[in-house]
């Protein structure tokens, strides 16, 4: 509780820190310091070319009057299943997160994690972000205002020993990072063991998991490929699962910005960052990738002939996910046919 007060009382403090300066025209300009508060390590892909190459834009657009402060691998303090709350409780202004660190609170949002719902990153994300905008905006983050919301690449298994059958999957330790795709990895056979992203190598190197799955984008940050030795995707693309992601906004914050800067983080926010997000994820999953291969490590490729059998059988996922929906008032089946039309028209 006192680390809680603390932490309200700087976030106070920062949000007071709006100051009024003498423009080139001699009129008062208000200045903006946000502060983003994220869970990866600085070197990793998202904040490195993704959050301050954002953060930059916004900066030059708005002539300095917004100053995004970055605050990466839970540098203020909390656990990544807290992030959203920071952002609601106004701990922090602005914070990237995944909705599915806090399993349920964020139903519709699950429907682009569901199993093999994602065939191309970009056009999933801007499906995603329309989403956002005409229903889960006012559904699910009416707490915050969300700034854009993205998935990453295909999802990949790593792991200690080969995957090469679903077989191969009874008795392993794995980690998800949702309760969606912890429920696929269970119904395939393995263990599911819940888990942010911070806790994937300390729990490789004591045993606690046998493997994650995560996109490859992030592993190098991770040292991933030290740690395990084998890696398994599926052939053309396909995606056992993606996760989503969205960049929050404490509303106080947002609609206390003065009309101009806020029209600013609008310009670079929404449909076209929420592409350019998930576009750079993709983007550093082939480097990624060699990094493993140059290490000499396993890299097991499920072919297409195999991919149905896979598909066939994550199908009790989806049926469980619809009745869950359905329980709670909610058109399951409709957000899944909604968000397949989406990820068509984007071109997915």
């Amino acid at each position: 509780m006192q680390r809680r007060c603390l932490l309200n009382f700087a976030a106070a403090g920062a949000l007071a820190v709006a100051s009024l300066s003498l423009s080139s025209g001699g009129a008062l300009a208000q200045e903006i310091t946000l502060r983003l508060h994220q869970f990866l390590p600085p070197v990793a892909n998202v904040p490195a070319h993704i959050l301050r190459p954002w953060a930059t834009e916004v900066e030059e657009a708005s002539d300095g009057r917004i100053r995004i402060e970055h605050f990466d691998a839970m540098a203020l303090g909390g656990r990544p299943p807290e992030l959203m709350d920071q952002a609601v409780d106004g701990v922090v202004d602005i914070v990237w997160t995944l909705p599915g660190y806090t399993p349920g609170r964020f139903p519709r949002s699950e429907v682009f994690e569901l199993p093999f719902m994602m065939s191309n990153a970009a056009a999933t994300a801007l499906a995603f972000q329309q989403m956002i905008e005409e229903d889960f905006q006012e559904s699910e983050y009416g707490d915050v205002k969300v700034l854009a919301g993205w998935v990453h690449g295909p999802g990949v298994i790593h792991s200690n020993r080969p995957v090469t059958t679903m077989d191969d999957l009874a008795g392993m330790k794995l980690r998800g990072p949702t309760r969606v795709i912890n429920d696929l990895l269970s119904e395939l056979g393995a263990t599911s063991v819940g888990m942010p992203v911070p806790a994937i190598p300390e729990s490789l190197s004591k045993g606690v998991i046998d493997g994650a799955v995560i996109p490859w984008e992030v592993t190098p940050s991770l040292k991933l490929a030290e740690l395990v030795g084998n890696h398994t995707e599926f052939e053309g693309g396909e995606a056992l699962y993606t996760a989503v992601f969205v960049l929050a906004m404490n509303k106080g914050s947002y609609e206390s910005l003065p009309d101009d800067l806020r029209a600013i983080l609008d310009e670079h926010t929404g449909a076209k960052f929420a592409e350019f997000a998930a576009r750079t994820m993709v983007d550093y999953d082939a480097p990624a990738r060699e990094v493993a291969v140059g290490m000499g490590n396993n890299i097991v490729t499920i072919g297409a002939d195999d991919v149905a059998a896979w598909k066939e059988a994550s199908t009790p996922v989806v049926e469980r996910w619809i009745a869950d929906m359905d329980g709670r008032g909610i058109d399951g089946q409709a957000l899944i046919d909604r968000a397949k039309a989406l990820i068509a028209e984007n071109g997915g």
